[in-house]
């Protein structure tokens, strides 16, 4: 259940329009993947990642890899919070 999630996630993240110059935050990350699951589905990401492979394989393969950093990057973040002194 979790590694499908985790696959939800990755591919939501990856059809939305947030771009990794943009520095997103966690929380436009989180919104960005709620938004694009309610407006495509989880059938519609997937596809939505399938036709960029096809079109654009080069630049798909950055941005999912892009994808997959930040989703780590979030889930350690969340395993291992910073406290304030």
């Amino acid at each position: 259940m979790i590694s499908t999630m985790r696959e939800l996630a990755a591919e939501a993240l990856f059809v939305s329009n947030l771009q990794p110059s943009e520095h997103p935050s966690r929380q436009s990350m989180e919104e960005a993947v709620t938004a694009m699951i309610l407006r495509h589905g989880s059938d519609g990401c997937a596809a939505g990642v399938a036709t960029e492979y096809g079109d654009h394989p080069e630049l798909a393969v950055r941005r999912m890899g892009w994808v997959c950093g930040q989703l780590h990057r979030l889930m350690v973040e969340e395993r291992h919070p910073h406290y304030a002194n």
